[in-house]
């Protein structure tokens, strides 16, 4: 197909790498941000390229589970209790999915975009200053003990199935691959071919000034609409007058979801809220990245500092960050960890965009020629990044993926078009 002058709205590693993908394919690229690149979620991942990760939340047990989880603060689940009203329609939907086939479904359209993850990283960051930040390694799951391990036998398995290999340490083999971790969390998996980012915000900023050197044009701005012709996109709209283009990429993360919608998309998307705590000059820094399965978080070791990631909480996108969350990280560390200490720490939260279905967004939008998405990763963003550029990459400039993009298409959420809304701007 003929070059384009496309738009890549939302700079996080999601639409910075289909930047990149488009760029590098020929095309003339705006990259959109209201902040500047990595500004939102990007930053505040674990850091991890989760190659394994394809086995969803709503795994079988999790509605007898949360009830239990969301009363007791020492679990990794919270909820602002005023926010129930508004999210109850998403929730009803998403824990529809909490059954095996479900789960089977979701893990098999997710497994072709998070298995190469380290591969595809390498291959977009290759000859810029981004590479630097790449690091392969294992990825470890500690369990207090094989009992624990078995316990979670359903996703293993999912993830056998999906090509997954790895090899179980315990006693002291699981001591000296991690002399840092409690006994009470010595059952390690250790699963190889997997990888991480030293700094993720440093990362995506890289990777953004390696498109603009490469020719491509990074403007600040609020985008408050698309604007299109007899079905077929012109330019987008920003607050401080429209600019022109053949086609636009939208790739906004939780806040995609009113562009989605005025497109003719309803997705039912709500925030994940994530928490992470970053220790600098620990006194413990694991030798990779380590999932404590029993408080479901990881512990990334970065540059100058360990960063401790996970939890979820639902209490939408206005709300402050909770202090609890913050405290169960840390708590759980500390257990995991026995001596750890630090010279400082530092707190982030964050929205993870989170679909119904647990499957993104990445495709053109049904009845309006020149309108992609690409959004809703969940918690794996920037492990799915640059493959999800590529694919959209490919796909807008009439190439065929190596794929099936069908289980991810927009069509599945499409209806009437509608007004864009006042909250629509990035």
């Amino acid at each position: 197909m003929s070059k384009r002058h496309i738009a890549v709205i939302g700079a996080g590693i999601v639409g910075v790498s289909t930047a990149l993908h488009l760029l590098r394919d020929g095309h003339r690229v705006t990259l959109i941000d209201r902040d500047g690149p990595a500004a939102g979620t990007s930053q505040g991942n674990a850091g991890v390229l989760a190659a394994l990760s394809m086995v969803p939340v709503t795994a079988p047990g999790l509605i007898a589970k949360a009830p239990g989880m969301l009363l007791d603060r020492r679990q990794p689940l919270f909820l602002r209790w005023t926010y129930l009203p508004r999210l109850a329609p998403w929730l009803v939907r998403y824990l529809s999915h909490a059954n095996a086939k479900d789960t089977a479904r979701i893990a098999a359209a997710m497994a072709p975009i998070v298995g190469d993850s380290l591969a595809e990283h390498e291959a977009l960051a290759r000859g810029t200053p981004a590479a630097r930040w790449i690091v392969p390694c294992d990825y470890v799951y500690a369990y207090p003990n094989r009992a624990a391990f078995e316990a979670d036998a359903f996703a293993w398995d999912l993830r056998r199935q999906h090509g997954v290999v790895w090899e179980t340490l315990e006693g002291p083999a699981a001591a000296e691959y991690e002399p840092g971790l409690a006994p009470a969390a010595r059952f390690l998996v250790r699963v190889g071919d997997h990888g991480r980012i030293t700094d993720p915000k440093a990362y995506v900023q890289d990777l953004a000034a390696a498109f603009v050197a490469e020719g491509g044009a990074l403007r600040l701005g609020r985008v408050t609409d698309l604007a299109q012709t007899a079905g077929q996109v012109t330019g987008v709209m920003m607050e401080e007058g429209r600019l022109a283009c053949d086609a636009a990429v939208v790739t906004t993360g939780v806040w995609s979801g009113p562009f989605a919608k005025a497109l003719g998309v309803a997705v039912p998307l709500e925030s994940e809220r994530g928490y992470h705590i970053e220790l600098w000059e620990p006194s413990v820094m694991p030798r990779a990245p380590v999932m404590i399965a029993a408080g479901k978080f990881v512990a990334t070791p970065m540059e100058g500092r360990l960063r401790l990631a996970g939890v979820v909480e639902f209490g939408g996108l206005k709300a402050g960050p909770s202090r609890a969350p913050f405290d169960l990280l840390l708590d759980s560390a500390k257990a995991a960890f026995p001596g750890l200490s630090w010279a400082r720490a530092t707190e982030w939260m964050g929205h993870r965009p989170a679909p119904s279905d647990s499957i993104p967004l990445i495709g053109p939008v049904p009845g309006l020629a020149g309108a992609w998405l690409g959004f809703g990763h969940h918690h794996v963003g920037l492990t799915c990044g640059p493959k999800t550029g590529r694919l959209i990459a490919e796909s807008l400039g009439g190439r065929k993926p190596n794929i099936d993009l069908a289980p991810y298409s927009p069509a599945r959420f499409a209806g009437g078009r509608s007004a864009p809304e006042t909250t629509q701007t990035h």
